[in-house]
C-alpha cells in the first residue's frame, strides 16, 4: 500500500505540473511538445502548483513518460482555500498530505475533454476516484469547473481547473 501510495504521489505532482502548463504556448523545438512540467511552467498561472509539486517531489514523475492527464488547479484556485491551508501542506510534517493532494488531481492515461465528457467517474494517481459530469456545456469534475481544456504536453494532457480538488 505504501508504494502505492508514492507511486499516486508522483503522478499527482506530475499532473500538477502539467496543469500549469495549461495556459502556456507550448513550445515547438523540432516539433517536440514540452513535458506536462514545463507546460505548466510556461503559463505563468500554476506558481503554488509547481511549489508544491516541487515541495511533494514531484516533479520528476511529472515529466516522466506518463502518458498523464492532470486537473491543474489555478493559483487563484489555491487562493479560495481557507486561510494557511496552502501553507500548512507546505510544511515538511504534512508531505504525505501534501502528495495525496496532488496525486488525487492526476490519472493516469490521456484524457482528452471528448472523451471526458462520456465518463462518469475516473480513479486518480492517489487512489480515489473522481466524479465527471456536464453542466450547461461546462465539464465538471468533482465541484470544480474545467476553464481551459486540452493542453496537450509530450507526456499527456492538462485540464485547467477552477478549484483545488480534496479527497476524503
Amino acid at each position: 500500500m505504501k508504494t502505492l501510495q508514492v507511486v499516486a504521489m508522483k503522478w499527482m505532482s506530475a499532473s500538477l505540473l502539467g496543469l500549469m502548463t495549461v495556459g502556456a504556448v507550448q513550445a515547438d523545438h523540432h516539433g517536440d511538445k514540452q513535458d506536462i512540467v514545463d507546460t505548466a511552467a510556461a503559463t505563468g498561472q500554476f506558481e503554488t502548483l509547481a511549489a508544491a509539486l516541487e515541495a511533494a517531489g514531484l516533479v520528476e514523475t511529472l515529466k516522466g513518460e506518463g502518458p498523464f492527464t492532470v486537473f491543474a488547479p489555478t493559483d487563484e484556485a489555491f487562493a479560495a482555500l481557507p486561510e494557511g491551508t496552502v501553507e500548512s501542506l507546505l510544511e515538511p510534517e504534512n508531505l504525505d498530505q501534501l502528495q495525496a493532494v496532488l496525486t488525487y488531481h492526476v490519472v493516469p492515461g490521456k484524457v482528452m475533454a471528448e472523451q471526458a465528457m462520456d465518463l462518469d467517474s475516473a480513479t486518480t494517481v492517489q487512489g480515489q476516484d473522481i466524479t465527471i459530469s456536464t453542466s450547461y456545456g461546462n465539464v465538471m469534475v468533482n465541484d470544480a469547473t474545467v476553464i481551459q481544456a486540452d493542453i496537450e504536453a509530450s507526456n499527456g494532457v492538462i485540464h485547467v481547473i477552477d478549484s483545488v480538488l480534496l479527497p476524503e
